[in-house]
């Protein structure tokens, strides 16, 4: 373990404390605004739509449930799982009391964080979901904007601010008016955020897509463009999953997910964002990578062979992977298919996560993980991928933070 380099993981989550919204919104909004209450919950399973569902209230057990206008969101067990074994994971919903403290508290995620090996985190939202959906969603928007801004400054202020750099701040923008969330990009590059969340596939949320012919996005392209903002794009973020069949068990669902970053990779690179915005950097979390040298491969050949007549965007003017380098990353933690076809990928490319406190973390067990893939890589190509890429990206100070005497 000594020998192994510590790790920054580009895709953790956060459980928002309770006072996350009541303590920054104004006093005459805070009812109106997201706040928790504690009540049962009774789960329900639809077999017709493969659908969970939680009733709040009943003859189940006590969980924590947000409330925020119509909206009841109770925080299932596999999404605060940490220290759990996985026979014991379950989508029962559960309380903070229940929780691993590193699920919500700072200094105890550091310490966590220390056990497992990780110099640094970047964590995705929880209870606005991946890319701020539940503010998109709200019919509110004077409550939904002064929302993003409050969980942003506390992503900066609090989550990120006292943690000596610790932990990474990635914020959220107000999905439903591009021109404000390029002025929320710029408000909290000048505060020191790096990162953004966004939807993979934006129509699935019923957003313009990323080809939009009346430019939607474009005020949002050319902030992140001008700021160094990187868009991160968290699986399941359009809040539509892959579905083969109603009646195939969960385990499918779960095993094709990186199809949703498939589908939005290549939307990027056939889109002309890339090349309009040669500054812009785009990062697919918990995707994985070993799939994306075949959508290089395939937009590099439509390109080629179909563009006369497949409506490709002008701006398109060389091999879409030429827009890669650089730019374009894909986010991995146990993917052994992709590091044995790294250099199809681009070693520069490739980023760690450790997906804590999920279902699917590494936590507590990354080292492990790290050895198996040294043991097919150099050490400089280790380094890169589990740290080194991560600093370039986000423009992070290259100095170790690892704690005196654990390094």
């Amino acid at each position: 373990m000594s020998d192994l380099p510590w790790v920054i993981s580009v895709d953790d989550h956060v459980v928002e404390p309770k006072d996350v919204w009541t303590s920054r919104l104004p006093s005459a909004l805070r009812d109106r605004g997201p706040h928790v209450v504690e009540d049962t919950c009774e789960m329900t399973f639809n077999p017709a739509t493969g659908a969970h569902s939680f009733v709040k209230g009943g003859n189940g057990p006590i969980a924590d449930w947000w409330v925020y206008g119509d909206a009841l969101r109770p925080i299932p067990q596999v999404m605060a799982c940490a220290g759990s074994k996985p026979e014991d994971f379950t989508l029962q919903p559960i309380p903070f009391s229940e929780m691993r403290p590193g699920c919500y508290d700072r200094e105890a995620r550091i310490a966590d964080m220390d056990i497992n090996h990780v110099e640094r985190s970047l964590c995705f939202p929880t209870f606005p979901r991946f890319a701020g959906q539940m503010f998109y969603e709200s019919p509110d928007k004077e409550v939904a904007l002064l929302s993003v801004r409050a969980f942003n400054d506390w992503m900066i202020d609090e989550w990120c601010g006292p943690s000596g750099g610790r932990l990474i701040p990635l914020c959220i923008v107000p999905l439903w008016n591009a021109q404000l969330a390029a002025t929320e990009v710029r408000r909290i590059a000048a505060a020191g955020c790096r990162a953004i969340t966004f939807p993979e596939l934006p129509t699935f949320l019923g957003l313009p897509s990323i080809h939009d012919r009346d430019h939607f996005w474009e005020p949002l392209w050319q902030a992140c463009n001008d700021t160094g903002v990187t868009i991160h794009m968290h699986i399941g973020s359009g809040s539509k999953m892959p579905q083969t069949s109603i009646d195939a068990p969960s385990g499918v669902g779960v095993a094709v997910t990186s199809i949703n970053a498939f589908m939005a990779l290549a939307d990027w690179l056939l889109s002309g964002v890339l090349a309009r915005y040669p500054n812009l950097k785009i990062a697919f979390s918990e995707s994985q990578v070993g799939w994306m040298p075949y959508v290089f491969e395939r937009c590099d050949r439509v390109f080629l062979q179909s563009s006369g007549w497949c409506e490709i965007d002008p701006s398109v003017t060389e091999l879409p992977s030429s827009y890669v380098p650089g730019r374009v990353y894909g986010c991995f933690f146990d993917d052994m298919v992709g590091i044995e076809t790294r250099h199809l990928i681009g070693v520069t490319q490739m980023l760690f996560e450790t997906d804590y406190p999920h279902q699917d973390s590494t936590w507590p067990n990354t080292p492990d993980v790290v050895a198996r893939i040294a043991e097919r890589v150099s050490a400089r190509e280790l380094e890169m991928m589990v740290r080194t890429n991560a600093i370039d990206l986000l423009g992070l100070d290259p100095v170790s933070l690892v704690p005196a005497g654990l390094g």
